[in-house]
């Protein structure tokens, strides 16, 4: 049974108003000045840490370490208020599912903060494994984080495919062997994946 592989930020939502509403959060409470969402987008894809460090690094700031674990709480809270799942995704995912397809997904959000944002979306049932980016030792652009997903499921690489916005993602499917699917209505770029879509309803003619 082939498995497609998600990654979620700019992949399966749109998640960049909610975390740039809680990165302007925490900036309000440093004294810093707000982001605009298009600099919030061009810094999603490395996880939470990798967030605040580009977002401190842009204002000239050293990124205090204390400060994680209250972004993450805050994120978790709030990570479905304005987050939706792009146009025709859920449509995908069942025509995929009636394909013979499996999900998983692949994402370097903090697994608590990604569960949450699922089952309130809804989402969650489709997926038949999720791994965060704490969720193991290594994550994407390191292939271990792509590995994972398929020996959780037991799917040779051969028969997995991995879709996703950012480097990263192309980049982690190329270390384990995956092909990979730019999903170009997200927040990235897509240099040498194999394939790429221009919206979530041409995934399952594209992987049909």
């Amino acid at each position: 049974m082939p498995l497609a592989i998600f990654d979620l930020d700019g992949t399966l939502v749109d998640s960049a108003p909610d975390l740039r509403a809680a990165l302007n959060r925490l900036m309000a409470a440093q004294g810093l000045d707000p982001f605009p969402l298009p600099e919030v987008a061009a810094m999603i894809g490395d996880g939470a840490r990798a967030l605040l460090l580009k977002a401190f690094t842009a204002r000239g700031l050293a990124f205090d370490e204390a400060l994680l674990p209250g972004f993450l709480d805050d994120l978790e809270a709030n990570s479905a208020v304005l987050t939706r799942p792009y146009p025709g995704m859920v449509a995908a995912l069942e025509a995929l599912a009636a394909q013979g397809w499996r999900h998983a997904v692949c994402t370097n959000k903090p697994i608590a903060a990604t569960r949450a944002l699922l089952a309130e979306l809804g989402l969650a049932p489709h997926f038949a494994l999720v791994l965060g980016g704490d969720s193991l030792p290594v994550k994407k652009p390191d292939p271990g984080h792509v590995r994972g997903v398929l020996e959780g499921l037991g799917v040779a690489a051969a028969d997995a495919v991995m879709i996703g916005d950012h480097q990263n993602d192309i980049r982690a499917a190329r270390g384990a062997g995956v092909r990979s699917v730019f999903a170009a209505w997200g927040y990235g770029e897509g240099t040498g994946a194999d394939l790429s879509a221009a919206a979530p309803s041409a995934l399952p003619a594209l992987l049909g």
